[in-house]
Protein backbone atom coordinates (compact mmCIF):
# COMPACT_ATOMS: atom_id res chain seq x y z
CA UNK A 1 0.00 0.00 0.00
CA UNK A 2 1.16 3.30 -1.20
CA UNK A 3 1.31 5.95 1.63
CA UNK A 4 -0.23 9.36 0.95
CA UNK A 5 2.39 12.29 -0.09
CA UNK A 6 2.62 14.51 2.87
CA UNK A 7 4.24 17.63 2.93
CA UNK A 8 4.67 20.24 6.19
CA UNK A 9 4.62 24.09 6.83
CA UNK A 10 4.83 26.14 9.94
CA UNK A 11 2.61 28.64 10.92
CA UNK A 12 4.42 31.19 13.44
CA UNK A 13 2.24 33.71 14.59
CA UNK A 14 4.72 37.13 16.26
CA UNK A 15 2.73 39.62 18.75
CA UNK A 16 4.40 43.10 18.30
CA UNK A 17 2.30 45.54 19.71
CA UNK A 18 -1.46 46.92 20.86
CA UNK A 19 -2.23 48.24 17.17
CA UNK A 20 -1.17 47.85 13.55
CA UNK A 21 -1.76 50.39 11.38
CA UNK A 22 -2.09 48.71 8.22
CA UNK A 23 -3.08 51.41 5.74
CA UNK A 24 0.64 53.09 5.38
CA UNK A 25 1.71 49.38 4.55
CA UNK A 26 3.54 49.49 1.15
CA UNK A 27 5.82 47.61 -1.14
CA UNK A 28 3.46 44.06 -0.74
CA UNK A 29 1.63 41.89 -2.80
CA UNK A 30 -1.91 41.57 -1.72
CA UNK A 31 -3.18 38.24 -1.49
CA UNK A 32 -6.60 38.82 0.23
CA UNK A 33 -7.83 41.47 2.45
CA UNK A 34 -10.41 40.04 5.06
CA UNK A 35 -7.67 39.20 6.84
CA UNK A 36 -5.10 41.02 5.08
CA UNK A 37 -3.08 38.84 3.85
CA UNK A 38 -0.01 39.28 1.86
CA UNK A 39 2.87 37.85 -0.19
CA UNK A 40 6.69 37.39 1.49
CA UNK A 41 9.55 37.98 -0.10
CA UNK A 42 11.09 33.94 -0.57
CA UNK A 43 8.38 32.93 -0.29
CA UNK A 44 5.38 31.94 1.85
CA UNK A 45 2.64 34.22 3.22
CA UNK A 46 1.97 36.63 6.22
CA UNK A 47 -1.50 37.38 8.03
CA UNK A 48 -1.41 40.82 9.68
CA UNK A 49 -4.12 41.67 11.92
CA UNK A 50 -4.78 45.27 13.43
CA UNK A 51 -4.90 43.79 16.58
CA UNK A 52 -0.96 44.02 16.63
CA UNK A 53 -0.40 40.18 15.50
CA UNK A 54 1.91 38.93 12.68
CA UNK A 55 1.35 35.22 11.26
CA UNK A 56 3.93 33.95 8.68
CA UNK A 57 2.82 30.74 6.89
CA UNK A 58 5.65 28.75 5.63
CA UNK A 59 8.03 31.63 5.47
CA UNK A 60 12.00 31.32 6.13
CA UNK A 61 13.03 32.55 9.97
CA UNK A 62 15.20 35.13 7.43
CA UNK A 63 12.52 36.11 5.40
CA UNK A 64 10.19 36.72 8.34
CA UNK A 65 13.01 39.27 10.08
CA UNK A 66 13.36 41.15 6.51
CA UNK A 67 9.65 40.83 6.74
CA UNK A 68 9.10 42.61 10.43
CA UNK A 69 11.51 45.15 9.25
CA UNK A 70 8.72 46.82 6.53
CA UNK A 71 6.74 46.98 9.65
CA UNK A 72 8.72 49.72 12.28
CA UNK A 73 6.92 52.33 12.65
CA UNK A 74 3.58 51.12 12.28
CA UNK A 75 3.57 49.06 15.57
CA UNK A 76 1.64 51.42 18.19
CA UNK A 77 2.44 50.68 21.59
CA UNK A 78 4.62 48.06 20.98
CA UNK A 79 5.90 45.45 23.92
CA UNK A 80 9.13 45.23 24.80
CA UNK A 81 9.06 41.11 24.87
CA UNK A 82 7.55 40.10 21.57
CA UNK A 83 5.25 37.17 22.11
CA UNK A 84 5.59 33.91 19.84
CA UNK A 85 3.36 31.03 18.99
CA UNK A 86 3.45 28.27 16.34
CA UNK A 87 2.23 25.51 15.33
CA UNK A 88 3.06 22.74 12.62
CA UNK A 89 0.36 21.74 9.39
CA UNK A 90 0.98 18.28 8.31
CA UNK A 91 -0.73 18.20 4.64
CA UNK A 92 -2.58 14.49 4.39
CA UNK A 93 -4.58 14.36 1.23
CA UNK A 94 -7.20 11.94 1.95
CA UNK A 95 -6.34 11.57 6.05
CA UNK A 96 -9.18 13.14 8.65
CA UNK A 97 -8.24 16.40 9.75
CA UNK A 98 -7.38 17.04 13.39
CA UNK A 99 -4.60 17.81 15.58
CA UNK A 100 -2.63 14.70 16.73
CA UNK A 101 0.79 15.55 19.24
CA UNK A 102 0.66 18.96 18.47
CA UNK A 103 0.88 18.93 14.96
CA UNK A 104 -2.57 19.88 12.75
CA UNK A 105 -3.08 17.47 10.17
CA UNK A 106 -5.42 18.80 6.72
CA UNK A 107 -6.56 17.09 3.73
CA UNK A 108 -5.57 19.72 1.13
CA UNK A 109 -4.05 23.41 1.49
CA UNK A 110 -5.66 26.55 0.69
CA UNK A 111 -4.80 30.12 1.34
CA UNK A 112 -8.22 30.14 2.98
CA UNK A 113 -7.18 27.38 5.71
CA UNK A 114 -3.93 28.96 6.04
CA UNK A 115 -5.83 32.37 7.13
CA UNK A 116 -7.87 30.17 9.61
CA UNK A 117 -5.44 28.69 11.15
CA UNK A 118 -3.49 32.46 11.42
CA UNK A 119 -6.48 34.15 12.92
CA UNK A 120 -7.03 31.28 15.42
CA UNK A 121 -3.01 31.38 16.40
CA UNK A 122 -3.64 35.44 16.54
CA UNK A 123 -6.82 34.94 18.98
CA UNK A 124 -4.62 32.25 21.03
CA UNK A 125 -1.53 34.78 21.47
CA UNK A 126 -3.50 37.90 22.29
CA UNK A 127 -5.91 35.89 25.05
CA UNK A 128 -2.17 35.03 26.17
CA UNK A 129 -0.98 38.50 26.63
CA UNK A 130 -4.39 39.59 28.30
CA UNK A 131 -3.98 37.09 30.64
CA UNK A 132 -0.68 37.98 31.79
CA UNK A 133 -1.97 41.73 32.14
CA UNK A 134 -4.89 40.70 34.57
CA UNK A 135 -2.47 38.81 36.46
CA UNK A 136 -0.24 41.07 37.29
CA UNK A 137 -3.45 43.43 37.52
CA UNK A 138 -4.40 40.98 40.27
CA UNK A 139 -0.85 40.93 41.59
CA UNK A 140 -1.50 44.64 42.35
CA UNK A 141 -5.17 44.91 43.57
CA UNK A 142 -5.14 42.48 46.25
CA UNK A 143 -2.48 44.32 48.45
CA UNK A 144 -4.07 47.80 47.61
CA UNK A 145 -6.89 46.57 48.84
CA UNK A 146 -6.04 45.14 52.22
CA UNK A 147 -4.30 48.61 52.45
CA UNK A 148 -7.26 50.21 51.69
CA UNK A 149 -9.56 47.90 53.47
CA UNK A 150 -7.63 49.12 57.13
CA UNK A 151 -7.75 53.11 55.97
CA UNK A 152 -4.41 53.30 55.16
CA UNK A 153 -4.40 54.80 51.82
CA UNK A 154 -5.37 58.39 50.52
CA UNK A 155 -5.78 59.71 47.21
CA UNK A 156 -2.83 57.92 46.14
CA UNK A 157 -4.64 54.44 47.09
CA UNK A 158 -7.82 56.19 44.60
CA UNK A 159 -5.65 57.10 41.63
CA UNK A 160 -4.27 53.74 41.88
CA UNK A 161 -8.17 52.08 41.65
CA UNK A 162 -8.94 54.63 38.89
CA UNK A 163 -6.03 53.56 37.01
CA UNK A 164 -6.97 49.89 37.14
CA UNK A 165 -10.43 50.66 36.21
CA UNK A 166 -9.07 51.98 33.08
CA UNK A 167 -7.00 49.35 32.08
CA UNK A 168 -9.96 46.73 32.64
CA UNK A 169 -11.77 49.10 30.30
CA UNK A 170 -9.10 49.32 27.71
CA UNK A 171 -8.39 44.95 27.99
CA UNK A 172 -12.44 44.96 27.48
CA UNK A 173 -12.66 47.26 24.32
CA UNK A 174 -9.74 45.45 22.93
CA UNK A 175 -10.96 41.98 23.20
CA UNK A 176 -14.36 43.16 21.36
CA UNK A 177 -13.84 46.08 19.26
CA UNK A 178 -9.76 45.13 18.03
CA UNK A 179 -9.18 41.34 18.52
CA UNK A 180 -13.00 40.38 18.02
CA UNK A 181 -12.04 36.98 20.22
CA UNK A 182 -15.78 35.70 20.32
CA UNK A 183 -16.36 36.54 16.74
CA UNK A 184 -16.19 33.59 13.68
CA UNK A 185 -13.95 34.76 10.79
CA UNK A 186 -15.46 36.51 8.54
CA UNK A 187 -14.22 34.08 5.67
CA UNK A 188 -16.02 31.11 7.08
CA UNK A 189 -18.87 32.98 5.34
CA UNK A 190 -17.31 32.40 1.96
CA UNK A 191 -15.99 28.71 2.59
CA UNK A 192 -18.03 26.97 4.80
CA UNK A 193 -16.65 23.62 4.95
CA UNK A 194 -13.84 25.11 6.78
CA UNK A 195 -16.72 25.53 9.96
CA UNK A 196 -15.69 22.30 10.78
CA UNK A 197 -11.88 22.85 11.51
CA UNK A 198 -12.38 25.95 12.85
CA UNK A 199 -14.29 24.55 15.90
CA UNK A 200 -12.03 21.86 16.34
CA UNK A 201 -8.97 24.11 16.89
CA UNK A 202 -11.15 26.85 18.93
CA UNK A 203 -11.65 23.44 20.85
CA UNK A 204 -8.08 22.81 20.92
CA UNK A 205 -6.99 26.30 21.88
CA UNK A 206 -9.80 26.78 24.61
CA UNK A 207 -10.78 30.12 22.62
CA UNK A 208 -14.03 30.16 24.35
CA UNK A 209 -13.24 29.12 27.86
CA UNK A 210 -10.94 31.26 28.20
CA UNK A 211 -12.27 34.31 26.90
CA UNK A 212 -15.21 33.69 29.66
CA UNK A 213 -12.73 33.23 32.66
CA UNK A 214 -11.10 36.76 30.83
CA UNK A 215 -14.71 38.20 31.36
CA UNK A 216 -15.11 36.83 34.74
CA UNK A 217 -11.97 38.08 36.12
CA UNK A 218 -12.23 41.64 34.28
CA UNK A 219 -15.81 41.50 36.12
CA UNK A 220 -13.83 40.54 39.49
CA UNK A 221 -11.45 43.39 39.11
CA UNK A 222 -13.61 45.57 38.38
CA UNK A 223 -16.27 45.06 41.03
CA UNK A 224 -13.56 44.80 43.34
CA UNK A 225 -11.93 48.44 42.40
CA UNK A 226 -15.61 50.40 42.19
CA UNK A 227 -16.11 48.73 45.33
CA UNK A 228 -12.68 49.77 47.02
CA UNK A 229 -12.91 53.19 45.54
CA UNK A 230 -16.67 53.66 46.65
CA UNK A 231 -15.70 52.72 50.21
CA UNK A 232 -12.72 55.71 49.81
CA UNK A 233 -14.77 58.18 48.74
CA UNK A 234 -17.47 57.38 51.41
CA UNK A 235 -14.88 57.85 54.03
CA UNK A 236 -13.41 60.97 52.27
CA UNK A 237 -16.57 62.44 53.12
CA UNK A 238 -17.07 61.41 56.41
CA UNK A 239 -14.22 63.09 57.12
CA UNK A 240 -15.31 66.24 55.78
CA UNK A 241 -18.73 66.05 57.27
CA UNK A 242 -16.78 65.90 60.61
CA UNK A 243 -14.20 68.83 59.79
CA UNK A 244 -17.42 70.82 58.93
CA UNK A 245 -19.07 69.42 62.37
CA UNK A 246 -15.70 70.51 64.19
CA UNK A 247 -15.83 73.89 62.82
CA UNK A 248 -19.31 74.58 63.02
CA UNK A 249 -18.51 73.62 66.89
CA UNK A 250 -16.22 75.69 67.26
CA UNK A 251 -17.64 78.88 66.10
CA UNK A 252 -20.63 77.92 68.12
CA UNK A 253 -18.10 78.14 70.71
CA UNK A 254 -16.46 81.21 70.24
CA UNK A 255 -19.87 82.61 69.78
CA UNK A 256 -20.99 81.85 73.03
CA UNK A 257 -17.66 83.03 74.69
CA UNK A 258 -17.97 86.64 73.06
CA UNK A 259 -21.48 86.35 74.56
CA UNK A 260 -20.61 85.63 77.97
CA UNK A 261 -17.55 87.96 77.97
CA UNK A 262 -19.40 91.16 77.05
CA UNK A 263 -22.63 89.81 78.98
Amino acid sequence: MVSSPVSALRAHAVLLGQHLNLRPLQRVEVLATSPLTVAVAGGGQAVLFRFGVVVFLDVAPLSQTAFLGLLEGLVAEPIADVATESLDIAVRPGAPEGMTDGVLSVAQDSLALRQLVAGMLAKSLVLEQYEQRLARTFDRIEPLAEQLGRGRRGARGARELVQHIGEVLKIQHRMVGRAEVGEKPELLWERPELERLYVRLEQEYEIRERQLALERKLRLISDTAETLLDLHQTRSSLRVEWYIVILIVVEIGLTLYELFLHG
